[in-house]
């Protein structure tokens, strides 16, 4: 069975061309970046050159690019220097933002007392900025307001702009997690008030377990992890060299294609939402899906009946990868919290659908055909897939 990957908001695969780059460093250039000598010497070079690379892409300074080991470590380092440096005590967030942050963000609230707010969700699942403007105007604490860009399960967009000026207005340290939208979108920091955004390169065909945080040279932070100098005495532990030049590359490849991928990209949700309208009944797209939305993301939820209630097990055993919300919570048996954020009461079944520039109109059309029988067929009636 040919396998079909529509999870791509999860993990991409990984580039040829990002593979071939990284291949040097994982074999003959095996130095430690810290090392005075010329194996040490020579991986040195390929980080700092990744890392004017990256800050090239964003519009950034070198200095202020620090890699990390992804969004998760990239959020908590924000975060905690928000209130334990930069003087935060009031935490603004959106109940629909990915764990790494709702998590955190819980625990200053819950164990240091920091108080915590939600900004008002819109139907449609944009942030309400009228909400976020009264919470900052009304508010008797520095804040730190931590939004991100893109919805990593419905995939709607925030006004970063806006949200960038609210928080200049009222002299709030904003942190947007930028993971699912670097690489996708067009992102220069000299033209954002943010003071920290992120990056994980496994999100636009890098490796895994690698991103990098921009930190706005503006503000002094101290690190989350101690240790040795690494990352100008930022980030202690032994770079990821191998990784670090996948990032880059990855990163580079992203942008330089970006136009061409998205056209392509965004021709394929189309297409799905579109056959999808017109073959399965009863069918709604959760979120802004045709508006301000990230090209990549298409979330539909489906009416919750014998056919659907193991839709996502039944399409992994017809060979389609899909999910039903983040793949942080995969496995886990509940709601989707960013469906329950937007419609408590529903009672129905969502998939996400998230595309990369791998994938095909062919299968496209084959996933409406398989999603079709699924869900379509007569109950008790004679098929390979799962039922109760």
């Amino acid at each position: 069975m040919n396998r079909i990957y529509l999870d791509n908001a999860a993990t991409t695969a990984l580039d040829p061309e990002v593979l071939e780059a990284m291949m040097p460093y994982l074999k003959e250039k095996f130095g430690n970046p810290s090392s005075i000598y010329s194996y040490g010497r020579e991986t040195r070079l390929a980080v700092e050159n990744a890392r004017r690379t990256v800050a090239r892409l964003i519009g950034a300074h070198p200095g202020e690019i620090f890699f990390t080991s992804g969004g998760t470590e990239s959020t908590n380092t924000a975060i905690t220097a928000a209130i334990r440096d930069l003087g935060c005590r009031h935490i603004i967030t959106s109940p629909i933002e990915h764990h790494a942050t709702l998590h955190t963000t819980a625990f200053y609230h819950e164990h240091m007392g920091v108080h915590l707010s939600y900004v008002r969700m819109l139907p449609d699942g944009h942030v309400d900025l009228d909400s976020l403007e009264a919470l900052l105007r009304n508010s008797k604490e520095r804040c730190v307001v931590s939004l991100m860009h893109a919805n990593n399960e419905i995939g709607n967009l925030l006004d970063i702009e806006k949200v960038g000026e609210l928080c200049k207005q009222y002299d709030a340290i904003f942190h947007c997690d930028t993971v699912q939208t670097v690489g996708h979108l067009p992102i220069d920091v000299r033209q954002l008030h943010v003071h920290f955004i992120q990056a994980s390169a496994h999100k636009f065909h890098g490796p895994k377990g690698v991103g990098f945080l921009y930190i706005n040279e503006n503000i002094k932070i101290h690190p989350l992890l101690m240790g040795g100098s690494q990352e100008r005495n930022m980030r202690a532990g032994t770079e990821n060299v191998y990784g670090i030049v996948g990032l880059a590359k990855a990163l580079e490849i992203a942008v330089n294609r970006m136009d061409e991928d998205r056209k392509y990209i965004l021709s394929l949700k189309q297409e799905l939402a579109r056959q999808l309208q017109a073959q399965i009944p009863d069918i709604r797209f959760n979120g802004d899906w045709n508006g301000r939305s990230l090209y990549t993301v298409l979330n539909v939820s489906f009416p919750y009946n014998e056919h659907t209630e193991l839709l996502l097990f039944n399409l992994d055993m017809e060979g389609i990868c899909v999910s039903g919300g983040s793949a942080c919570s995969s496995g886990v048996e509940h709601v989707s919290h960013v469906i329950q954020a937007l419609r408590p009461d529903a009672k129905e079944v969502p998939v996400r659908f998230s595309f990369s520039k791998y994938n095909t109109r062919e299968e496209i059309d084959r996933v409406v055909a398989t999603v079709k029988k699924l869900v379509t067929a007569p109950v008790g009636g004679h098929s390979s897939a799962v039922s109760l």
